[in-house]
């Protein structure tokens, strides 16, 4: 499976007593179906996953699933503690459609996180599981960071291709990126170089139509600036796909948004970035600039939202992503405890940061 580009790791939306609000689920994956993202992840850290009880996880993955566009590759968070629980997680997301796995470090018996046991459960994982698995390392979160050598070692297993890496650390994607070149893989692509999702292959949702319309023929024939050709085409859910092969290896994703674009320059192949739930665009302008080797205009579209993604997401957390949203025409809301409501001075700030950044 190809990841490339940018995916947002979608919130999942309340009630404020609590209830998972669908309708607002719902409305936000059609939102970022029309964005020029990737995919979706579901249930990562800035859904709130670990907050949700297994039934749940369940009715978010199906609900996000029936309301993406066929062309978005759609990542579930399946990651548990056990490796049990993590495969039964998982094929219920291979079941209803997802193509990819997302398993996250397993981290409460931290004094037992020993190189062989993290071997051990990702192999474990990987030789069973029914979708292509990455490892999602967020030490933030878990206080766990897996050691690159250990991720280099999983990275020659056939089902692992790929890393969600929010350590924030570009010496460690270089790093992954220089000692996984020699991995070679096939990815499945469209016409235009964009994955071919699952959804896709079987026929989609859609109106049945097979072209991929490129993105100058709906600009009569403009010449288009960079950020629009690196999108490649607007894509229409089609009921056969006409498809080639891509070389992949490896796939390092990020997680950090305000080191995106020099985690580009050091290899990575992408980047799930809790940012891109409140702003997408943003987020994509970087990579397209980065695609298309505007080095400058992918420093400058870095340097406008460095700030604000350090300190909505890195400081102000969930919370402080939903506000985002919110101001930018997603549905945001409320999280659930142990997360508090941000105060009126948190909110402030967050609407000066995010003034500048509309999608």
């Amino acid at each position: 499976m190809l990841l490339q580009g940018i995916f947002p790791p979608i919130t999942t939306p309340f009630y404020p007593d609590g209830k998972i609000y669908f309708k607002k689920l719902e409305h936000n994956v059609g939102l970022y179906s029309k964005t020029p993202c990737a995919g979706l992840v579901v249930l990562g850290s800035t859904g709130e996953a670990i907050l949700l009880s297994d039934q749940e996880r369940r009715d978010v993955l199906k609900a996000a699933r029936d309301s993406a566009a066929p062309t978005k590759v759609l990542i579930a968070g399946t990651g548990v503690e056990s490796a049990f629980e993590t495969l039964y997680l998982t094929e219920y997301a291979a079941e209803i459609g997802y193509d990819v796995a997302m398993v996250r470090t397993p981290h409460y018996y931290k004094g037992q996180m020993k190189p062989a046991n993290i071997l051990a459960f990702y192999r474990t994982v990987a030789d069973k599981s029914p979708l292509p698995v990455i490892i999602y390392n967020f030490p933030q979160a878990t206080g766990y960071d897996i050691p690159a050598e250990l991720v280099i070692e999983l990275a020659e297993h056939p089902n692992l291709i790929g890393i969600k890496e929010s350590s924030g650390s570009v010496e460690k994607v270089q790093t992954m990126v220089e000692a996984t070149r020699h991995i070679k893989r096939t990815a499945v692509v469209t016409e235009v170089f964009a994955a071919v999702t699952g959804r896709m292959a079987a026929g989609g949702t859609g109106n049945g139509n097979g072209d991929l319309v490129p993105a100058e023929t709906l600009s009569g024939g403009m010449k288009t600036n960079p950020l629009s050709q690196a999108a490649a085409a607007v894509q229409m859910p089609p009921a056969t796909v006409k498809t080639r092969t891509k070389e992949v290896g490896f796939q390092v994703m990020v997680g950090a948004a305000q080191k995106l674009e020099p985690s580009l320059q050091a290899g990575a192949a992408g980047a799930i970035l809790a940012f891109a739930c409140a702003a997408p665009t943003a987020c994509f302008e970087i990579y397209a600039a980065w695609k298309e080797g505007d080095a400058a205009l992918a420093h400058e579209k870095q340097d406008r939202i460095a700030q604000a993604a350090q300190r909505v997401v890195g400081d102000f957390s969930v919370p402080g992503v939903k506000h985002a949203m919110d101001l930018n025409g997603y549905f945001g809301g409320p999280s659930r405890l142990p997360l508090l409501p941000l105060d009126a001075a948190a909110k402030n700030e967050i609407e000066k940061l995010m003034a500048g950044i509309k999608n």
